[in-house]
């Protein structure tokens, strides 16, 4: 287990995870982050070594470990110990970390499909322009070490409230679209907050492609029928919504806007983006 004790939750967690292995009757061997990127060092040198790997940590935490690990074919256990636990979720995997453990135990394994970013950087649930990426570039490290998920569903609110659109054009395997919008997301995962609300129609994470999702709410209203639409899974013909599968995806806006990728904004429009097709192995649920 690759534990970062600089995450929300730091050490209870790990005594947790550790006394959940113990339990189970698996040995477990605990390996503590000292800097951001450490997470990958340790997965890249000692990761076969073991049978699997297990994160604990949040989000960024977990990704430094499944890229280093990408195409080796080594499990990864994606433990819930930052705020929002954005992939822990998309997995359905239990936000106690006890159970965390004992269920991604008795799980199975499944290979996923990554993006990668300007060929560099990889992502496992999406990459997004607009109010997701603003949310997190708006929510304090102090709020979120307080307020956990929370303080990114209030500065998602605030953010929607304010009703920001941008000009954005993005090419989908050499098709150009150009919109104007209040999100743009990249989607390797089609659910979001443990299935409460879904991005769209036939969003696979093992299909060998992504989903390109556009928002484009008029006025606030409109944004609230578009999330209200996706709360229903109600995908019917929408001109406020539009779709595109493809593998290689460039994105960019009139004027530059940051963009995030599995909760960590990166930079500045433009970004392309390509599929690794089955590039992860990740414990999920046996339902998952």
């Amino acid at each position: 287990m690759i534990a970062n004790p600089a995450s929300r939750r730091g050490s209870g967690s790990r005594l947790k995870a550790e006394r959940a292995f113990q339990d189970a009757g698996v040995r477990c061997e605990t390996l503590v982050t000292e800097r951001p990127g450490h997470a990958a060092v340790l997965a890249a040198e000692q990761g076969s070594r073991y049978r699997a790997i297990f994160s604990l940590g949040g989000d960024g935490t977990a990704m430094e470990i499944v890229d280093a690990l990408a195409h080796s074919g080594i499990p990864i256990g994606v433990l819930p110990g930052g705020t929002g636990n954005l992939i822990a979720r998309s997995l359905g995997i239990p936000l106690r970390v006890d159970r965390a453990v004992s269920t991604l135990l008795a799980g199975r394994e499944a290979d996923i499909d990554l993006g990668a970013i300007d060929g560099a950087r990889r992502f496992a649930f999406a990459a997004g322009v607009g109010i997701d990426a603003r949310m997190i570039e708006a929510t304090p490290s102090a709020l979120k070490r307080r307020f956990g998920v929370s303080a990114y569903m209030v500065a998602a609110a605030a953010a929607a409230l304010r009703h920001r659109v941008f000009d954005v054009r993005a090419e989908v395997d050499g098709e150009v679209v150009e919109r104007r919008a209040a999100a743009v997301m990249l989607a390797n995962f089609g659910s979001v907050l443990s299935d409460l609300v879904t991005l769209g129609p036939g969003i696979a994470r093992d299909d060998g492609r992504l989903d390109l999702c556009i928002f484009s709410p008029r006025s606030r209203l409109d944004a609230l029928v578009i999330a209200w639409r996706l709360f229903r899974q109600d995908f019917r013909g929408d001109p406020r919504i539009l779709y595109r599968s493809g593998r290689r995806f460039r994105i960019e806006c009139r004027v530059p806007e940051p963009y995030q990728a599995d909760g960590e904004v990166l930079g500045m429009t433009p970004f392309a983006v390509t599929v690794d097709p089955l590039a992860a192995r990740l414990l999920v649920p046996s339902r998952g």
